[in-house]
Parts: C-alpha cells; structure tokens; sequence
C-alpha cells in the first residue's frame, strides 16, 4: 500500500529538499521514513509477479534483490559477471519464496549482449510485472562500447532503452523503475539542436560529469516513456548519497567527506525496492521519485535550457539510430 503522508511530514520534507546535504543524506531518508509511517518491504506480497533487475550483484541492485528476496517475486537477474551472479543467487536463493532466481548474462553496454539476454528472458518469463535498470557505472577515464558509444552513455541510456524496447509486449501490464541519481540536477540535456552530442570526447572528458549526463538522459526518457507507451507504466528514482562499492571506488574524495551522512546501500536502495512492490502507484507515469515521494526533475533554470520539444525529439531519434529500432 502506498505510504501516508500528512501535512507536517509534506513540509518537513519540502525543508529537507532546499536544503540539498541534509535531504539526501541519511538524515533526510531517516526523517522521512518517521515521518512517512513506511511499511516494511518485506510487507508487501509479489507472489505470481515476476522482477526482472540488472546490475544486481553489488551496491543498490543487490540490495533490491535482498530486499525483494521474501516478498514472494520471481527473480531474474541481469548482470555480466556469471561468478558473482552465482554467488548472489547462493546468498539470497534460500530466502525467495518464489525458488531460486534465475541468472541472465549481460554487459548493458554492448547491444549485442543485450539482444541475447532479452531472448533469453523470453525464454524464461512471458510476462514481466517489473524491470529495473540499475546497472552501470560512474568511470574515471573514457571508455567505448564494442559499438564504440561512449561506456556511461551505452550502459546507463543505450542499453537499457534497447532493452526496454524489446520487451514492451513483455511489459504490457508492467512498470519499468530506472535508477537514476541526484547528480542529474546538475546537469541539463546537451543542445541536440546544434550538434552537441552525449558523449564526452576524450580531451575534455570528467567520469562525473558524463555520469551526470547520463542519468539526466534517463529521467527525461522516462518521461518520454511514460507519454509513448501507455500500456506500461515508467517511474525513475533516485537513492540518495549511498555508501555503495560504485561510490568507494569511482568519488573517493566524496567518499571522506560526506562519510558520516551517507545512507547506507539498504537505505538508498528502499525507494527501488517501493516502486517494485507497490502495487497502485501513487503517483504518474513518468514521475521522478525519491524517498518514496515525488521530485521535480529540474531544481535550476539552467537544467531546463535545452529540455525542448525539439530536443526530446532528437534525443529519441538518437536512441533509435544508437539501436537501429
């Protein structure tokens, strides 16, 4: 069921927004939780419903695979390192009432792989109540996709377009719950319109500033979503500061400084695991949701500049022609 929210804990929450430290950190999720009177995931019942998560070995994907482990979901996971796949399925098998979650190998990146890990879900499910892009990662130095598309662009905007494009039939009835992150709010959609392109060139490449990029190109696609495709529903999310493996290893120095404030990867992770077992969404298709309430996807003027008509028009031809759909 939906969480209860009450006058008092509507403006708490507005407070912690403006005040952008404490609201995405711990301090923010654990007020808002009180606050919000939130149901334990564990309280929800997927039985019959099947979840289908990418990146769910480490950091916030394993931690919506555990956490959705007892809710009675059958559980495809989506990752490209068949050790590790292996190892979670091991850990958190003996807890899914549903059985033991099935393993699909897939670098999100590489479009080719993608193809074969949604045949390979066909095979496993006709029906998907629920898909989750989660996997990708924040890279220091650039990197390219067997395709040649830059690796932020193609793992965290390519493949999972593709993705979701080959599985609508599948995802008739379905939500589709993309983690984005709190970084896109500093970054506005690059001007298609005069050449710009997603990808960073490699001169003038910053890991964080593609990263940027990349997850303000997922919430505005899943807007774009939301308005193409009304069969499914589509609701993009971001965690928070959360101490995952990704922020230990990619912002070091982000890391020693915020510390004492970070959620921990169960935490950033609630809101993910809420927006798969929910059953009435409150809220659109096509919003952008954290801590288990809705967000604007843009908090400067400067982020709106080029969010056009006319760019989300190009943005979506891009997707295609990158996909040849």
């Amino acid at each position: 069921m939906p969480s209860s929210s009450t006058p008092i804990s509507t403006t708490v929450s507005k407070l912690l927004d403006l005040a952008v430290v404490p609201g995405f950190s711990k301090i923010g999720f654990l007020i808002r939780k009180k606050l919000g009177g939130w149901s334990e995931i564990s309280d929800f019942d997927l039985t019959g419903k099947t979840v289908v998560i990418t990146g769910p070995t480490s950091g916030l994907g394993a931690e919506v695979a555990r956490l959705l482990a007892p809710t009675g979901a059958k559980l495809i996971l989506v990752g490209r390192n068949p050790q590790k796949l292996a190892a979670m399925i091991a850990e958190i098998g003996p807890k899914c009432v549903a059985g033991k979650p099935k393993s699909v190998i897939a670098e999100m990146g590489d479009l080719a792989a993608v193809r074969r890990a949604c045949k390979d879900i066909r095979k496993l499910t006709s029906h998907i109540d629920v898909l989750v892009h989660n996997a990708g990662a924040l890279l220091n130095s650039r990197e390219v996709s067997p395709e040649g598309i830059e690796q932020t662009i193609a793992s965290h905007v390519v493949g999972p377009y593709l993705m979701t494009s080959l599985l609508l039939s599948e995802l008739r009835g379905g939500r589709v719950v993309t983690v984005s992150s709190g970084g896109m709010y500093t970054k506005g959609i690059p001007d298609l319109r005069h050449g710009a392109s997603l990808e960073m060139s490699a001169d003038k490449y910053n890991g964080s500033q593609q990263y940027a990029i990349a997850k303000r190109v997922q919430v505005t696609l899943n807007e774009m979503w939301a308005e193409r495709v009304l069969e499914t529903e589509f609701v993009a999310t971001h965690p928070g500061w959360a101490d995952t493996p990704g922020v230990q290893e990619s912002i070091p120095g982000f890391r020693r400084v915020t510390a004492p404030i970070l959620r921990s990867a169960r935490e950033g992770a609630d809101t993910i695991a809420w927006l798969a077992t929910v059953d009435a969404l409150p809220g659109a298709s096509g919003t952008f949701w954290c801590d288990r309430e809705t967000w604007p996807i843009h908090k400067s003027s400067g982020t709106k500049k080029n969010d056009t008509p006319e760019v989300r028009r190009l943005l979506w031809e891009l997707l295609e022609q990158y996909c040849r759909v």
